[in-house]
């Protein structure tokens, strides 16, 4: 029996409700069994930066990221949205400079850092944002280096007809169980091939990465390692995935993705979750996979200080004051 779960995100101001955001997700176990799902779980959206460890596996399969002397840092900053931290753009600048390539070479644009210490940092330094703070930009130095292996062109390697994304077409269709004309391609906010597809189909995904990595096949294995052993790279000082996956000692490894999309593995039981915020309010993504988690029993209650102050964000004025706060609806009194 599918179970049916309520993940929708209240807004409250004083008193009274002002925003209610609703919420979508499927939950997938092995055998590809759907378990469980919040209004719809064949939801359509597009995957954003949750596919990041599924795009990064063609490179891994080419040889050429160990042809590069690449490790696990280099792999966990290639499936990550960092937070454009020093430590970051140093890894990532790296990249580059191994393969004879530059910021210049980058398709993603420059954007201000997604953490608090990365735009503090660049902000008292005088610098300005780069291509290298995108929170793609490690994704993007990992398909231009597997161009280069291959001895294709680096330019346009972010367009759909160019071979390196043909590749990740075919390895996303894989692991999702879709025909490659059958999966909707766009653009992503970062210039590259984004894939749309139903809830159903991304936690389907997640539940074979997670399988495939615990039982010890080699590519899944390597990127669930490098995202469990380098939490921080693959988000930040203050990212909830590098909280997430370091809290639960990398037995949840999630991946945030754009406009309310965020998906996990829980990588000891083979159960992949998708969630999506119908309005793409990212403030109520967070909330909405912390509770999912709970009811699959793979986060405790109450949670961790560190988890918590997650569950429950307040809403602040421009003095700073809170008046109000970003609550699970079925948590209201």
């Amino acid at each position: 029996m599918i179970k049916a779960y309520e993940l929708d995100v209240s807004v409250s101001r004083g008193q009274g409700t002002e925003s209610e955001h609703r919420v979508h997700a499927a939950v997938v176990g092995e055998g590809d069994e759907l378990l469980g799902a919040a209004r719809d779980g064949n939801a359509f959206t597009f995957w954003r930066s949750c596919a990041k460890p599924f795009q990064v596996i063609p490179f891994l399969a080419s040889g050429g990221f160990d042809e590069l002397g690449w490790d696990e840092a280099q792999l966990a900053v290639s499936c990550a949205s960092h937070g454009g931290e020093p430590e970051h753009v140093a890894l990532v600048e790296g990249m580059l400079h191994d393969i004879g390539l530059e910021e210049g070479d980058l398709a993603c644009g420059p954007h201000e850092p997604s953490s608090q210490r990365g735009a503090k940092i660049l902000r008292e330094s005088g610098g300005r944002p780069s291509r290298l703070h995108n929170n793609c930009s490690g994704k993007h130095a990992a398909m231009m280096a597997m161009a280069r292996h291959k001895g294709w062109p680096t330019q346009g390697y972010e367009r759909p007809d160019h071979p390196v994304q043909r590749h990740v077409l075919h390895e996303v269709a894989l692991w999702t169980d879709l025909a490659c004309g059958k999966i909707v391609q766009a653009v992503d906010g970062c210039g590259v091939v984004v894939f749309g597809m139903t809830l159903e189909r991304m936690a389907r995904a997640y539940s074979r990465f997670a399988i495939a990595a615990a039982r010890g096949e080699v590519f899944p294995r390597r990127v669930v390692d490098a995202m469990s052993n380098h939490a921080f790279l693959v988000g930040g000082t203050d990212r909830f995935d590098s909280a997430l996956i370091a809290e639960t000692g990398g037995r949840v490894v999630s991946k945030v993705g754009a406009e309310g999309v965020h998906c996990a593995m829980l990588t000891e039981r083979g159960i992949g979750v998708a969630v999506k915020v119908e309005d793409g309010a990212q403030r109520a993504q967070v909330p909405a996979l912390l509770r999912l988690l709970q009811e699959l029993e793979a986060l405790p209650t109450p949670l961790s200080p560190r988890l918590a102050d997650w569950m429950r964000r307040p809403v602040k004025n421009t003095r700073g004051e809170s008046v109000g706060e970003v609550v699970m609806r079925a948590d209201l009194s």
